[in-house]
């Protein structure tokens, strides 16, 4: 038996090599592996059904991602350092990895740096998205059922509070700044109101524009006035003398019109100033710079509105589709497919170098 198994292994030590690998490899995989616990999750990511106003943050903004783009988002902050720090701190994977497994999977050291951590971690820790159904799978190995499911646990509570956390955060940001400007914009519109009703408190005028127009009004109707005297003068001196009573009081009426008419356009526009137009014209100027600071003060009460609303869509509640499980036995490593994989893998390369050997060997020959 020892000289058939001698001359096996001179006539084809490849074969020999390979079964001696996939020999070995199967015993660590059936005997010395060390088994690990799966815990399971699905996770959907989901949004409060807020309407969305007509002007929203959003909207000034281009939109944002779907929830697709939110899903990745979750994955990559889940597998991230960040993640694996808090991890630490609450579960102490450290202890955990570094005192349970095989020579071959267990972490080396407590104290190894965080990149050598980071890599273990993800060796660990896998979470896949399902695009067809919108959905994140974690799974997460442990070499006790219940550290598995507190992991899982833990990564969904912090992945939702960051989610949260990363969507509110522009909106806070803009909440303030409209806050802000609030007080800023409440104060321009009291004293723009303020300095209109001191200007028609110091002329004693509610509208001095509308006063304009009611003069300009009485001034129309004493010019009317005027030219109906004029038309009954050109009339009566066409067959009275100057000097009939009649004629001399249709004179003394069109004089007083002329007279009244003048007051009441000097009313209106003096060179001096003080007069009803340029009144009328700065009267303008406050109301124009009150209705804009109205109407400014409005639109920032929308906008602040808006944003809060747009604050409140943005906040992310993940959805448990599976809840976190507790395994009940190990299902990794998976030993027979570990096993097959390498022995399969081995043969091929055996049988490669068995062909290349052949080849060489006829060129020799």
């Amino acid at each position: 038996m020892q000289v058939s198994l001698t001359r096996f292994v001179k006539k084809s030590p490849q074969w020999a090599v390979a079964i001696a690998a996939i020999l070995i490899v199967s015993f660590y995989w059936f005997v010395w592996a060390q088994e690990r616990y799966v815990s399971r999750a699905t996770v959907v990511l989901e949004s409060p059904q807020v309407a969305t106003p007509e002007l929203s943050l959003s909207s000034l903004m281009g939109g944002g991602g779907g929830n697709t783009h939110d899903l990745l988002l979750l994955r990559e902050h889940l597998l991230s350092v960040d993640m694996l720090r808090l991890l630490d701190n609450q579960l102490d994977i450290r202890k955990h990895y570094s005192e349970h497994g095989d020579i071959f999977a267990k972490l080396r050291s407590a104290d190894v740096p965080i990149e050598d951590l980071h890599k273990y971690y993800l060796r660990r820790v896998e979470i896949e998205l399902d695009e067809y159904a919108g959905v994140l799978n974690i799974e997460v190995q442990g070499y006790t059922p219940e550290f598995a499911n507190q992991v899982t646990t833990l990564l969904l509570e912090a992945g939702e509070d960051h989610m949260n956390q990363m969507g509110h955060r522009l909106a806070d940001e803009q909440v303030r700044f409209l806050e802000q400007q609030m007080v800023r914009l409440d104060e321009r519109f009291k004293e723009t109101r303020a300095a209109l009703l001191e200007y028609q408190n110091e002329f004693g005028l509610v509208s001095p524009t509308d006063t304009v127009a009611s003069i300009n009004q009485v001034v129309a109707t004493l010019e009317a006035d005027l030219a109906r005297y004029q038309a009954q003068r050109n009339a009566l001196a066409s067959f009275q003398s100057s000097q009939s009573p009649e004629l001399r009081q249709v004179e003394r009426n069109i004089t007083a019109l002329r007279d009244q008419i003048i007051e009441q356009r000097d009313r209106i526009a003096q060179a001096s100033g003080g007069s009803l137009n340029s009144v009328s014209a700065e009267y303008e100027t406050l109301e124009l710079q009150a209705q804009f600071a109205q109407e400014t003060y409005s639109s920032a009460l929308a906008a602040l509105e808006n944003t809060r609303l747009e604050a409140a869509r943005q906040l992310k509640q993940v959805s448990v589709l599976q809840s976190p499980l507790m395994p009940e036995y190990p299902t990794e490593p998976n030993r027979l497919y570990n096993s097959s994989v390498f022995a399969i893998i081995t043969i091929f390369l055996a049988f490669i170098l068995s062909m290349m050997m052949m080849i060489i060997k006829d060129h020799r020959d």
